[in-house]
């Protein structure tokens, strides 16, 4: 309305009881607010009568379209001021700590090493600083576990980024069940299987996994088939890429491993064995953790045929075993005994099983011959954890590449 702020309180009355039915919007915030402003300027509303008072307040509701309690609002700024104006907010925000640099540093290092969990990938990023000296990570050096769960979620970080056979129980009386016992030695091996999937009846390859229980250190081989001809050299193989001395061998009651030729093979390296006893699920609870966290997340559930062991096993050897020793962190248990003697594992340190190896009293003694501590440290300072991890990342590429070429070509 043109002028509408000039007309006298009868002609105001007149049109609100003319248009009670009629409906009025006004058009942008700051045109509102000057009309209004103008109105109660040109009727002096601060002089009015409580009759015109309510008259001039419903005719504001009535052309600005603003409910009556907003009207009321208007007026009373008015009142307070001598003006209607908008206001202009300054929230508060926090400032930005992590760039979107940043935040692409560690979505590279999240791909590198496959996302593993916060408190890990954040001992990765202190090492990438802390030990390796790679500037782009100091900001990241010093994050949280909790924000780093944050920018995964953030919107620069998304725009980066089979089934297992069931073991066959043995009837032979070899190895004896009970849990070990390594008092704080390493050297004390978890052994289990994973199966690489049937199709059409063939079988895929089997892998290997062998973890120390005290530091975590693995080692992961693949066969073709579960036989006395592939599982004894690949065992032989596999004891021998440990750098310490192998004290005690555990395993479940899988056939694999419970006959005849592997514990003639393991009295003869004056190794022992034990296997799992019945109704205790957590025996050998830790390398099957690590069959999920590390041969599913790298190899996945796919069908692997039998003759690509061999090169399954070459990117073992050379690229997935120092990784996983030297670059990977993993949680360290730590026992708590409570008052009433009840045992509770909790994980508050992450370190790879090479930091968790040399942190042990008398470390150097466990070695075997031609191994020392200077070696293994310079072989884990040779390459960065990332740059390792994407090492790594790339000949496995290369390998499924090699394995399954019609599928990366579709």
């Amino acid at each position: 309305m043109q002028g509408g702020e000039k007309l006298g309180l009868e002609q105001i009355r007149a049109l609100l009881e003319a248009s009670q039915e009629v409906q009025f919007a006004g058009h942008g915030r700051e045109e509102i607010y000057e009309w209004v402003g103008k109105t109660l300027r040109e009727h002096d509303y601060a002089k009015q009568g409580r009759e015109a008072k309510g008259l001039l307040r419903s005719y504001v509701a009535k052309m600005t379209g603003q409910s009556r309690a907003q009207a009321t609002r208007l007026i009373g700024q008015y009142l307070a001021t001598g003006e209607v104006r908008t206001t202009v907010y300054r929230r508060h925000r926090f400032p930005t700590r992590y760039s979107r640099i940043d935040t692409a540093h560690l979505a590279a290092v999240d791909e590198a090493h496959d996302r593993m969990s916060g408190p890990a990938t954040r001992r990765i990023l202190e090492r990438e600083f802390g030990e390796y000296g790679n500037r782009e990570y100091e900001r990241l050096a010093g994050i949280s576990v909790a924000h780093i769960y944050r920018l995964r979620k953030s919107k620069t970080y998304r725009t980066r980024q089979a089934t297992f056979t069931k073991t066959k129980p043995a009837k032979v009386a070899i190895g004896e069940r009970r849990c070990p016992q390594p008092e704080g030695r390493p050297g004390y091996l978890r052994v289990d299987t994973v199966h690489q999937g049937d199709r059409e009846g063939v079988k895929g390859v089997y892998h290997i996994n062998a973890v120390d229980e005290v530091t975590q250190w693995q080692v992961v081989a693949c066969v073709p088939q579960i036989s006395e001809a592939w599982l004894e050299p690949a065992l032989y193989s596999m004891l021998a890429q440990f750098p310490f001395k192998i004290r005690g061998f555990h395993s479940d009651n899988g056939s694999e491993f419970i006959n005849h030729n592997v514990a003639a093979m393991l009295k003869k390296l004056l190794v022992e064995q034990t296997r799992s006893r019945p109704r205790r699920s957590n025996d050998n609870g830790l390398v099957e953790a690590k069959n999920g966290a590390v041969i599913r997340k790298h190899m996945g559930y796919v069908h692997i045929a039998a003759p690509q062991a061999a090169r399954v096993q070459q990117f073992y050897e050379e690229h997935l075993n120092d990784y996983l020793n030297f670059h990977r962190p993993c949680g360290q248990v730590e026992v708590k005994t409570d008052a009433k003697g009840k045992q509770r594992r909790v994980y508050r340190r992450y370190e790879t099983p090479w930091e968790a190896y040399r942190k042990l009293p008398n470390a150097g003694r466990y070695l075997k011959s031609g191994q020392t501590l200077r070696g293994l440290a310079k072989k884990a300072r040779a390459e960065s954890d990332t740059d390792a991890a994407q090492r790594m990342q790339q000949a496995k590429r290369i390998l499924f590449d090699g394995m399954f070429p019609a599928k990366r070509s579709a």
